[in-house]
């Protein structure tokens, strides 16, 4: 089997995998036609393309090496986007294939129309982003308990350090972020803030006061 066989049943492969927005072409750089360098090619409408068409800047570029020597090839280039003439964009890869004899033979490119997931990704973005990019997905709590540590997990992250190293001040701002959150709205959270930050009731109302 030789080496364009091949290279057509690969394109054929590739293109049945990802579907009709997917190109896949193969030029021939020894071709005494340069103008009609495509010999092979399935789904061409994603860029109005047939056989006998000519090449692209990528396949120019293989054209103009080619009388390097056996040693040299253009480098391939995978991922890279294009836009077609009817604002289709493409995001494609180009590889270089050599003959036994090391001397550039033909270009396979794969060319993969993302227009229409562009556009749902911009829809996606829309509906998926908060006003306010910073902000991060809170966790859905399945009681009143749940909710209580969360917050108070939430006031430890604020002060930026473990209750075991808070002084005064920290206590103080960790236990108004609670007030403010309405975590003493919860039934007998008092208790359990107390205990946790290691001090009475009496100074736990004293610090929700401390400000007013």
């Amino acid at each position: 089997m030789g080496r364009l066989t091949v290279l057509e049943q690969i394109a054929q492969d590739i293109a049945a995998e990802f579907g009709t927005d997917c190109e896949v072409v193969i030029h021939d750089l020894k071709t005494k036609e340069p103008e009609h360098s495509i010999i092979y090619i399935v789904n061409g409408h994603v860029t109005g393309r047939n056989v006998g068409d000519g090449p692209s800047d990528a396949v120019f570029d293989g054209i103009r090496q080619k009388g390097r020597g056996s040693d040299y090839a253009p480098a391939d280039h995978n991922g890279y986007l294009m836009k077609t003439a009817d604002g289709k964009i493409l995001k494609c890869s180009t590889s270089y294939i050599k003959d036994d004899d090391g001397s550039l033979h033909y270009v396979f490119g794969i060319n993969y129309d993302i227009t229409k997931l562009t556009l749902i990704n911009s829809a996606l973005d829309d509906l998926i982003t908060p006003k306010n990019k910073e902000e991060k997905p809170k966790q859905i709590t399945h009681s009143v308990n749940d909710l209580l540590d969360r917050l108070i997990e939430e006031s430890v992250k604020l002060v930026g350090k473990p209750v075991a190293l808070m002084n005064k001040e920290d206590k103080v701002t960790a236990i108004q972020f609670l007030n403010d959150s309405g975590a003493f709205l919860i039934t007998k959270s008092g208790d359990k803030v107390a205990n946790y930050f290691g001090i009475s009731k009496y100074t736990l109302y004293s610090y929700i006061d401390v400000n007013k």
